[in-house]
């Protein structure tokens, strides 16, 4: 399948110099939660690309979603262990900055991945574009309305950079369309829960609604189950490109998601700390391109993420 190009620098392959490889390396990856496909996504991509270059790698996943002390006591269980590296998705950009000043201090280096942090030294950030994803699939939302309507909008957890951008991305997508009204944004940290029940509670105070924007994949399965079991239905648009919402947009029962590829996000994540293990050199920031994914693409992005290939070393972005 072909995939949305990374906004990376190339190298050519027949004229690439660089230290010689050498295996064995230990990299430590850290994500938010288990509940999360997007998450699983980044971790299957972040094995895939450990395993084409012999590197083992250390899984750390809260078992409490999003768990602020767990994180935190999984990098001091890292900082014992010494691994080579971190691949890191701080499960709070601020509240995990004091952990990964202690990692900084024990000399070990750290790529963050999807989730900027407020503090600390990193080698590199990999992650998405995330005001396009917002945009995109808020223009899509608008063009599906045919520019008139009522909305409301899911965010994800406040005050985050990403999330900061996808609705800010979404913002801009609305102010375009003046003849749709946003009826309430709210909260439900980027949780499937959370936004059923936050929208539960929107629908008992808002009779019509004709639109839904919501920050990530699994928050809009949240949505669609509340919408079902009150019988209502929206046009609903969301971000990550899960297989969930590709799902859900076969059935009918979302309009588009705008994919951030947290497959692709992991192997360029673990391939960029590898490069940095290995003298080589790394751009400060990696991001990958964003597509939308809606009724008319559906099969060209239907595969299943244990199918599809990373990139090679030598393809990641250098400056």
């Amino acid at each position: 399948m072909k995939k949305a190009v990374l906004l990376v620098s190339i190298l050519s392959i027949a004229g690439f110099a660089g230290p010689a490889f050498a295996d064995g390396e230990t990299i430590a990856v850290f994500t938010k939660n288990q509940t999360n496909p997007f998450f699983e996504s980044v971790r299957i991509g972040a094995a895939a690309a450990a395993k084409a270059n012999g590197v083992k790698i250390i899984q750390y996943i809260p078992v409490k979603p999003d768990s602020i002390p767990e994180q935190t006591s999984q990098v001091e269980d890292a900082i014992v262990k010494k691994p080579n590296a971190l691949l890191f998705t701080p499960v709070d950009y601020k509240a995990l900055v004091p952990a990964i000043e202690k990692v900084n201090a024990a000399g070990i280096p750290v790529t963050t991945l999807t989730d900027k942090l407020a503090g600390g030294q990193v080698v590199s950030f990999v992650g998405a574009e995330d005001f396009r994803l917002g945009y995109e699939s808020g223009q899509s939302l608008m063009k599906a309305l045919g520019g008139k309507g009522n909305v409301i909008a899911l965010e994800g957890v406040k005050g985050t950079i990403g999330n900061t951008d996808r609705m800010a991305g979404f913002t801009k997508a609305l102010k375009e369309a003046p003849n749709v009204k946003l009826l309430t944004q709210q909260p439900a940290n980027y949780q499937r829960l959370q936004a059923l029940q936050v929208m539960e509670n929107i629908m008992q105070t808002h009779p019509q609604i004709d639109g839904v924007f919501t920050a990530n994949d699994a928050m809009a399965t949240g949505v669609v189950e509340a919408m079902a079991a009150a019988n209502r239905k929206a046009i609903i648009a969301s971000i990550n490109g899960s297989q969930e919402a590709i799902d859900l947009i076969k059935a009918g029962k979302m309009h588009v998601t705008s994919s951030s590829d947290p497959f692709m996000q992991g192997c360029v994540g673990l391939l960029t700390t590898l490069r940095a293990l290995r003298g080589l050199p790394v751009a400060k920031e990696i991001l990958v391109t964003p597509y939308v994914i809606d009724s008319t693409n559906t099969k060209q992005y239907d595969v299943p993420v244990s199918s599809r290939v990373c990139p090679k070393i030598e393809e990641i972005a250098s400056k």
